[in-house]
């Protein structure tokens, strides 16, 4: 079985955000959730619930991101 890098889905309280995906993404992330729901044997009702996840994991991998984010802080901690 693929070991996918997204987990188990957080109920979180959302906001609404209104984006069009691209069709081949779309199918992509309906593929992605089934396959996720037959590793974490936990049923995903709406693909489109795996963005958020997705946005944040690529978020979290991003070190350039990461550490503009940490400076940024810093400056306005007063740190800078």
């Amino acid at each position: 079985m693929a070991k996918l890098k997204l987990g188990a889905i957080e109920d979180d309280k959302p906001i609404k955000i209104t984006h069009e995906l691209p069709a081949s993404v779309h199918r992509d992330l309906v593929a992605y959730a089934e396959i996720l729901a037959q590793e974490t044997q936990q049923p995903i009702g709406d693909p489109a619930k795996l963005i958020a996840p997705m946005l944040a994991r690529f978020m979290a991998a991003d070190r350039s991101f990461r550490k503009a984010r940490r400076a940024g802080q810093r400056l306005a901690e007063g740190e800078g």
